[in-house]
């Protein structure tokens, strides 16, 4: 989950609200209290906390809210706003030249992630039809080159080097020259980090800058180092004049103060976010959407693109007929595995629907060998035994088991769910049919 306790600690304050038919000012005041502190423990910058409650404070103490019906879903509303606001209001896109290639600078302190994090944007920039170029500019880490050659051939894209012996102003204006004559639209340059801002780190970066003039520069940032990343946040942008931030380990531990302080603080964007280890997982940061999944009002949107991304349409119409006809297979069930895998963890997909409870979800998580368990069991099963698992009786479940180096009462447990999903899928086409007969809408996922 994405800031698990502020989340948790936010909800809480703002669910005391909910069922109140009418608020006085010292309900908002207990509930801003506990907002306050909520932010702080999160590491948020003090100054924005202030500013922050006072906003929503005067916002809530106003007459649409004592006014309304449903003052507690106002106040909820307004923290959703302001939170929005907070961090940025819409998202914030790319810059691209106007004559290529782009050139984008990568900046930030070693062990952020600066090096995966510049593949990851490779690999988003290739699903949006550009031909990326990658530059090893960090001559001194041990092994960096090495690692953004790996990071290079993993994505598909080309890496420029000139080993750790050249100057890397040298390599950066070499790449340019190799770029344009490649065909290179866009031109990511990975540069080196150090474990604290220094001078000799600075007066570098800042000479590349100067002769490659870059269209973006970003600076990756940790998540999980909270204020801290502020503070460096607003010194690369003092020397370097940065264009957005990429936050990293949105999915770790973080405690939200850097999502929720950087774009006050230095008043630049937070573009993109790493939810996730892989190359597919640096998604486009949309404060509104961010907000809303703090706030335990999901985020479909980004459900219905990671969808839209992952999930084979043609498959998708298949099984519908399917589970119209009560025709669903294990087979069926095996692609629905693989196809869910695709789409991430089962917890931060449950949290992108609204209304799912935090508290709920916590520790939930199927893993890699839960899955791979299940297909073993599938893959054990006969042809005959997959489109029929009614004859499947004990001397088959033994089998079974055997084959898939599994129990017999982990074959049980797969059979039993099995047939709870088959009866849930068929009460869902009755219930459509009835809604149909009656003039309504089918259900939007049929």
């Amino acid at each position: 989950m994405v800031f698990e306790s502020l989340s948790e600690k936010l909800q809480n304050a703002l669910g005391k609200l909910k069922g109140k038919g009418k608020l006085s000012e010292k309900d908002v005041d207990l509930a801003m209290r506990e907002v306050r502190l909520a932010l702080l423990e999160a590491d948020v910058n003090f100054k924005v906390v202030k500013d922050f409650i006072k906003t929503v404070k005067e916002r809530a103490i106003g007459s649409e809210v004592m006014e309304s019906l449903t003052p507690g879903q106002q106040v909820i509303k307004i923290v959703n706003e302001e939170l929005t606001n907070l961090m940025g209001k819409s998202e914030a896109k790319l810059n691209f030249s106007s004559t290529p290639p782009t050139v984008i600078l990568m900046c930030g302190l070693q062990g952020a992630g600066k090096t995966t994090t510049t593949g990851k944007l490779a690999f988003n920039l290739k699903k949006q039809n550009k031909r990326p170029l990658l530059v090893a500019c960090d001559i001194y880490r041990p092994a960096a080159i090495k690692q953004l050659e790996v990071v290079g051939e993993k994505v598909g894209a080309p890496v420029f080097t000139m080993g750790d012996k050249i100057n890397p102003v040298d390599i950066a204006k070499a790449a340019l020259e190799h770029g344009k004559k490649h065909g290179n639209d866009v031109i990511i340059i990975d540069t080196a980090g150090r474990l604290h801002i220094d001078e000799e780190l600075m007066a570098e970066i800042k000479n590349i800058h100067d002769a490659v003039k870059p269209n973006e520069v970003l600076l990756v940032l940790d998540a999980m180092t909270g204020q801290d990343a502020v503070n460096v946040a607003d010194s690369f942008n003092q020397r370097l004049g940065i264009t957005g931030v990429i936050l990293t380990k949105l999915d770790g531990d973080a405690r939200g103060g850097a999502a929720l302080s950087i774009r006050a603080v230095t008043d630049k964007p937070i573009k993109f976010a790493a939810m996730g280890e892989k190359f597919d997982q640096l998604e486009p940061f949309h404060p509104d959407r961010m907000a809303s999944r703090i706030l335990g009002m999901g985020d479909v949107l980004s459900l219905i693109e990671k969808a839209q991304a992952n999930i084979d349409a043609k498959k998708a119409m298949e099984l519908e007929q399917k589970i119209r006809n009560q025709q669903f297979s294990f087979d069926d069930f095996l692609d629905q595995l693989d196809q869910m895998k695709n789409l991430g963890p089962i917890d931060e997909l449950l949290g992108m629907i609204p209304g799912m409870n935090s508290k709920a979800l916590k520790g939930l998580d199927v893993s890699e060998k839960d899955i791979n368990k299940i297909k073993a069991i599938i893959q054990s099963m006969t042809k005959k035994e997959k489109d029929n698992p009614d004859i499947i009786d004990s001397s088959r479940r033994k089998r079974i088991a055997q084959g898939s180096g599994t129990t017999v009462q982990d074959v049980n447990k797969i059979l039993k769910q099995f047939k709870e999903t088959k009866k849930m899928m068929k009460r869902f086409t009755d219930m459509e049919k009835t809604m149909k007969k009656k003039g309504k809408f089918g259900f939007p996922f049929f």
